[in-house]
């Protein structure tokens, strides 16, 4: 394995930061202290900073010698609202909410990259460290392209990097084609006629209703996706009535849930066969739905070109523990947006054995700190080939 004699050297500082932003993690939108963090640590390698994209974005530009390729590195800075049960030194010190995601170390290794080629400077032309706010559901991406992200700082690829429990930390997969699912939402009102629980031919029962389009819901997957498409479609939110009254039939009935896909075809077909679900389940039963599906984040898909230069890093620093097969996650995030306005490549990075089960998004995960020096080696490994001196 190879990481840089520096990066080694700056290991002590990485964990100490990394478990600072632990410490005190902020949600989407709120990252004030970490933006400054990353600000100030940027400024002080000499490199120049821009703040206020997205409200607490922060990018960082590095220019050196005259090649005209520009790249894009990105790191996301949110933190989830849940609690830390773990005990451990450096706990989060805000209730319900801590960084159970890995984004302190994204953000950590990021600057150790920064940090690294701002001293070394060896390549020749641009990159920007994107330090994104609010990737977890809250639009911070989306929000820095509409803001002007790519016209101020354009970029020939873009680049995502995400910790997984799971892979060793001396591990890395980076694989062509869709890696993250799409992420929308879906919600469905039933409107029927409420009436007592003792005479329900008096009414119109929404909940009868709610109950055969739930039940009718995985034929979606099951019998209208092409089986060879990976697809999702989970219920997640029920409301109606009321506890205290259990002998009334209510007027409405409130469902939500997830859609997800790899590919636009299947999440319109989604789209539309959820719709077509509730409208026909509303007409059997003789009430009426309203339905609203909200397109949130587009599948992540890595470019061949971006994913071929990507895999010649991971090669530099991992040797033969790259991995080029890995499933792709029916999660989703972000980058997505920025993928669909440069070509880009999305990897992960192992993040060792997931303890106690704790997985992302669980109320005991750590980021693993022996993955820091991996993660900021790939980065710079990525630059330097990317951004190649001439000789």
């Amino acid at each position: 394995m190879s990481i840089p004699a520096r990066i080694k050297d700056d290991l002590p500082f990485l964990i100490s930061l990394r478990r600072d932003l632990h410490a005190y993690p902020e949600l989407g939108f709120e990252e004030e202290r970490t933006a400054g963090i990353v600000a100030r640590l940027l400024e002080e390698a000499n490199i120049t900073v821009h703040r206020g994209l997205a409200g607490t974005g922060v990018v960082g530009t590095l220019t050196v010698g005259n090649g005209t390729r520009r790249i894009g590195l990105r790191a996301d800075m949110d933190a989830l609202a849940m609690p830390e049960t773990a005990e451990r030194a450096y706990k989060s010190t805000v209730p319900g909410k801590m960084h159970a995601c890995g984004h302190d170390g994204h953000t950590t290794m990021l600057l150790g990259a920064a940090r690294h080629l701002a001293a070394t400077r060896g390549f020749s032309g641009t990159v920007h460290f994107i330090f994104q706010p609010a990737e977890e559901g809250r639009g911070g991406a989306k929000r820095m392209v509409e803001e002007g992200l790519f016209k101020l700082f354009p970029c020939d690829a873009v680049y995502g990097l995400h910790n997984m429990p799971g892979l060793s930390v001396d591990e890395i997969a980076v694989v062509e084609g869709p890696q993250l699912a799409s992420s929308d939402s879906w919600r469905i009102t039933f409107r029927g006629i409420g009436t007592h629980g003792a005479k329900p031919h008096l009414g119109r029962d929404p909940i009868t209703a709610a109950a055969t389009f739930l039940s009718s819901l995985q034929t979606i997957v099951g019998r209208v996706v092409d089986p060879l498409q990976p697809a999702v479609v989970s219920a997640c939110f029920l409301q109606a009535g009321d506890p205290k009254a259990l002998n009334v039939i209510p007027d409405i009935v409130e469902i939500g849930g997830t859609a997800r896909a790899y590919s636009p075809d299947v999440r319109d077909q989604l789209e539309s066969e959820i719709g077509r679900l509730a409208s026909g389940t509303a007409a059997m039963y003789g009430i009426s739905a309203d339905y609203r599906f909200e397109r949130r984040i587009p599948p992540v898909v890595n470019d061949g070109d971006a994913t071929s230069r990507a895999l010649a890093a991971a090669g530099a620093v991992f040797g033969g523990k790259v991995r080029t097969s890995f499933p792709p996650s029916t999660a989703g995030d972000d980058f997505a947006f920025f993928a669909q306005n440069s070509p880009g490549c999305y990897v992960w990075l192992g993040n060792g054995p997931a303890v106690d089960g704790a997985l992302h998004h669980n109320t005991a995960y750590d980021f693993n700190d022996e993955a820091l020096g991996y993660g900021a080696a790939y980065w710079v490994a990525l630059v330097e080939r990317e951004l190649k001196r001439e000789t």
